[in-house]
């Protein structure tokens, strides 16, 4: 039995290690497929127009735990994303393959190399390959229509709309300003009851006062005193302003006096009779006041009408006034008005002055008198800093940045010993219309093996400045990083520099910021005057927004 049985379990035992041998080859694939994802990526073109798209198709298969992340943002220079769209998921039992497009363009002709994009799974970078992509002009029809060269750059007029906004905007406030001083001021208000009283002659204003009191309540309610006080201060008055007798400030025996002289002297025909009835009514009126003397209701009412008879009689014993007199009176009359305007207009003017000193102040506090007379007689650099600002790319490779104005390119003309080194330069820059405020990019490609030397670029710049006229330049150095990561050199400083529009050197500051790698170099030049707030502030938030891109 031991010699029939033997060959079967040696058999067996081979079969178990077949077995175990095709176990461990599965496993392991098994795992070397968890562990290895498959990236691939294709165009959907390698020719396009100006302007046309690339639909670029990345796949990732990746097991079903694994995290991935897709690239983001303008990381596809020289080329342009025009759009990332969303992610699409498959998911085959616990493997999944997603699948991202981008939509890219150009819009210069040429042969563009579309670079490796970097693709993280689980903390571990893989690279897809790149490839070439053409961008071809749009043909011309050449029959249909005739070609012309290229017309020169002119200088147009500046654009005055914003002045003329800010001029109709204080045009409308001294209106209205204007309208309130005529209204509460220079107007002829309507006159009230009291003013139109008193405007009246004296002998008018005396019998209407007299009437007045004769419909009073005051003796109804047996107040004598106030009755007699009243009746005396309408006559007095009456006397003093018409008949020119001092009366208010006069006792009665003083004020009789002067009326008995007046009358002895042919200055007021008066009867003695009407003299001795004043004298007795004020007499009366004394003991009222001054002893609670209580008369009669009747005795009272015959003093009013006895002062009414007084006041009529001075009235018709007045000598008329001559023509001279009458010129006089007009002339103070006009006189009177001319003081009455005028010292109206001087506190209406004196008001308005004071509102405005007010107001100047106060704002003045608030915003600082330099920026409020900045904002009132203009700051060029305050309008670049309160205006729209413009984020864009300039040249190759490009520099990103936010400004105030869009920067125009610059014509460079390489010398003929650069051309063995450099390939190409591209310029852009700004220049401020008044001051030494400027803006300036250039974007150098050399050739692929030429290194960057931030040195000798450097001093080149310096030189530039000092061939312009720049003296006692300042120079100080430290390492700059853009909001990316991108780590650069930053040389900043102070000098005096010539501006056009002065013929003294003026004390201002500058920043150059430097970047480069292997076939590039990237450089940032900014200007401004020392003093310049506003422009100090520009230049900061342009560093804020300063990003470059590192591949060729």
């Amino acid at each position: 039995m031991y010699s029939v049985f033997t060959p079967r379990i040696q058999h067996g035992s081979f079969l178990l290690k077949r077995i175990v041998f095709l176990c461990f080859v599965l496993v392991t694939s098994l795992i070397a497929a968890q562990e290895n994802p498959k990236i691939t990526s294709a165009v959907d073109t390698t020719f396009i127009k100006i302007g046309d798209q690339v639909q670029w198709t990345v796949s990732v298969e990746v097991d079903s735990v694994d995290q991935v992340i897709f690239p983001e943002g303008q990381t596809f220079s020289p080329l342009e994303t025009v759009e990332a769209y969303a992610t699409d998921t498959t998911r085959k039992k616990d493997r999944l393959t997603l699948q991202k497009i981008y939509a890219l363009t150009q819009f210069d002709s040429g042969r563009y190399k579309l670079p490796t994009q970097r693709i993280e799974i689980n903390g571990t970078g893989y690279f897809t390959d790149s490839l070439f992509i053409d961008v071809a002009t749009v043909p011309v029809d050449t029959i249909a229509q005739n070609l012309y060269d290229i017309k020169p750059l002119i200088s147009v007029e500046k654009n005055n709309a914003d002045p003329w906004k800010y001029l109709l905007i204080g045009l409308l406030i001294l209106l209205v300003l204007a309208g309130l001083f005529y209204w509460f001021v220079l107007r002829k208000k309507p006159l009230s009851e009291e003013e139109k009283e008193a405007l009246l002659p004296p002998y008018d204003r005396a019998l209407l006062e007299l009437k007045r009191l004769e419909n009073s309540k005051y003796l109804i309610q047996d107040e004598f005193k106030e009755y007699y006080s009243e009746l005396t201060t309408i006559v007095r008055s009456y006397l003093e302003e018409d008949a020119h007798v001092s009366a208010l400030e006069s006792t009665t025996g003083q004020l009789i006096n002067k009326l008995e002289l007046l009358r002895d002297s042919g200055e007021l025909d008066l009867e003695i009779d009407t003299i001795n009835q004043f004298k007795n009514i004020l007499q009366t009126a004394d003991l009222v006041k001054f002893a609670k003397s209580k008369p009669s209701t009747a005795a009272a009412e015959r003093d009013r009408k006895l002062v009414e008879q007084i006041v009529v009689q001075t009235h018709d014993a007045l000598p008329e006034p001559t023509e001279e007199e009458l010129m006089q009176l007009a002339e103070y009359q006009e006189e009177l008005e001319r003081k009455k305007q005028k010292k109206k207009l001087i506190i209406g003017i004196a008001s308005l002055a004071a509102l405005l000193l007010i107001g100047t102040t106060i704002a003045g506090f608030k915003f600082g008198f330099a920026y409020l007379k900045d904002t009132v007689l203009g700051h060029p650099t305050k309008e670049l800093l309160e205006s729209d600002w413009i984020s864009s790319s300039y040249g190759y490779p490009p520099i990103v940045l936010e400004t105030p104005k869009v920067l125009v390119r610059q014509e460079v003309k390489l010398p003929p010993e650069a051309k063995a080194t450099i390939t190409d330069i591209q310029a852009f820059g700004y220049r401020s219309a008044v001051g030494l405020f400027t803006i300036g990019t250039t974007s150098v490609t050399m050739n692929p093996e030429a290194e960057p030397d931030f040195g000798k670029t450097l001093e080149q710049i310096i030189k530039g400045f000092e061939s312009q006229g720049a003296k006692n330049i300042i120079t100080k150095q430290e390492e700059f990083t853009t909001i990316s990561g991108v780590k650069g050199q930053k040389i900043f400083g102070s000098g005096k520099f010539a501006v056009p529009e002065s013929e003294e050197l003026i004390k201002g500051k500058y920043t150059v910021l430097l970047f480069g790698g292997k076939g590039f170099q990237q450089y940032i030049i900014i200007t401004w005057l020392d003093d310049d707030t506003y422009a100090q502030e520009i230049v900061d938030r342009i560093l804020t927004t300063v990003e470059v891109k590192t591949e060729v």
